[in-house]
């Protein structure tokens, strides 16, 4: 018989961060990232438990990091999996190996809103292997851009993250439409290579810090740390609720070494 655990009880169903709905403001836009860890620890049994969870965080638009693809091995990409099972979205996806390499690794975006554009970046330092995966959505008729990215994962690495921060944010430039940043920056938002992110007046975090203890799973073998964020402009939106899931396990199998994490935002008048 199944059973289900709760990691801890901070992890609740409830919402860890809200805001009042302003007046005439718009419909929700629901976001999700989430680190799926590949092909790690018993994927066919994992799979089931990830569809689980992003079906239930009925997200608009979803970042995936950790996506493989692998002929050798008979895996399909996993992003295009995933979408199958939820049914309504498009994928996009991105790695650093070549189109058409046997084994592909990188991160995706899967989006139920009508994609508009889609453009890649290799982030530098280049021998890191870093990408980052933007699309542009139509929200109602009005275009919003969502990027994906996955930076370098060393503790002692915040000078590669802030390079890779800073070539990000040069290739986002101002930009004419809103702005959402997410996926797994591997470090929490004090870490100094997240500063132009976190400490940008442009970007507010959706979950902010100490909100919960931890996106990352500590029943893997990792230390509690908060390194997986959404970022969203300040000027083009309003946090209404951020919260992490995916926190249970089934038998001892727990959907990912990560949690996610979910937004809900609305685009300011």
């Amino acid at each position: 018989m199944m059973h289900r655990r709760a990691l801890l009880s901070a992890f609740a169903a409830a919402p860890v961060a809200a805001c009042a709905t302003l007046p005439g403001s718009s419909r929700p836009l629901r976001l999700a990232t989430f680190n799926i860890w590949h092909d790690r620890e018993d994927w066919p049994k994992r799979l089931p438990l990830i569809v689980e969870t992003l079906r239930a965080a009925d997200a608009d638009v979803i970042a995936l990091q950790e996506v493989l693809e692998d002929a050798a091995t008979g895996l399909p990409n996993q992003a295009d999996t995933l979408a199958a099972a939820l049914g309504g979205y498009e994928v996009r996806f991105t790695s650093t190996d070549a189109e058409g390499a046997p084994r592909r690794y990188g991160n995706a975006i899967l989006s139920r809103l009508p994609i508009l554009e889609t453009r890649t970046r290799k982030l530098e330092p280049l021998d890191d292997y870093r990408t980052a995966l933007r699309v542009r959505v139509d929200f109602d008729g009005r275009p919003i851009d969502v990027v994906n990215t996955h930076f370098h994962h060393t503790s002692e690495g915040a000078s590669i993250r802030a390079r890779q921060a800073a070539d990000l944010l040069a290739w986002i430039g101002e930009g004419d439409a809103p702005l959402i940043v997410m996926g797994d920056f591997n470090a929490p938002l004090e870490d100094a290579g997240l500063a132009g992110l976190a400490a940008s007046p442009r970007f507010v975090t959706a979950l902010p810090a100490g909100a919960v203890p931890t996106t990352l799973n500590t029943n893997e073998g990792h230390q509690p740390r908060v390194i997986d964020h959404i970022f969203v402009q300040r000027d083009g939106f309003d946090v209404v609720s951020a919260r992490v899931s995916g926190t249970a396990d089934v038998d001892g199998v727990w959907p990912s070494d990560h949690y996610a994490v979910e937004a809900v935002v609305r685009l300011k008048s």
